[in-house]
């Protein structure tokens, strides 16, 4: 599976997860059956409130799934009108939550975890701890 995982640092699994998918200064593709990874960096991290364009940067990339921190409606929905299914994460890197989706324990986002807006982290969690 072709995981993408937008990211604070690029340090391979050792990456610390961001905290909302848009404004993600890159994201991580981490192959889970060869686990070999690879960054890609967010060429639309700067954006008015509901411009996030989430797959402009992952274009042409293959993405079986997402596992974000926090992210709009809007890129929800486009995300899954692709067919990219979309998990919450949970963990501080890259390699706890590559675990934890091998072991099944991810949540799908669902709509009414969805971020209202660009306040990162001041008024609701994205659930890092």
């Amino acid at each position: 599976m072709f995981l993408c995982i937008p990211i604070e640092d690029d340090n391979g699994l050792s990456s610390r997860v961001c905290a909302h998918f848009g404004s993600t200064p890159a994201f991580m593709i981490v192959d889970t059956d060869q686990g070999t990874t690879r960054t890609i960096p967010n060429l639309n991290q700067h954006h008015g409130h509901g411009m996030c364009a989430p797959l402009a940067s992952l274009s042409g990339e293959r993405i079986d799934g997402m596992v974000v921190g926090g992210m709009g409606m809007g890129a929800l929905q486009k995300l899954m009108a692709a067919g990219v299914k979309v998990w919450r994460a949970e963990h501080e890197t890259v390699g706890e939550t590559v675990a934890a989706m091998k072991a099944g324990s991810l949540k799908l986002m669902q709509p009414g975890m969805t971020c209202a807006g660009h306040d990162h982290g001041q008024g609701h969690d994205h659930g890092h701890s």
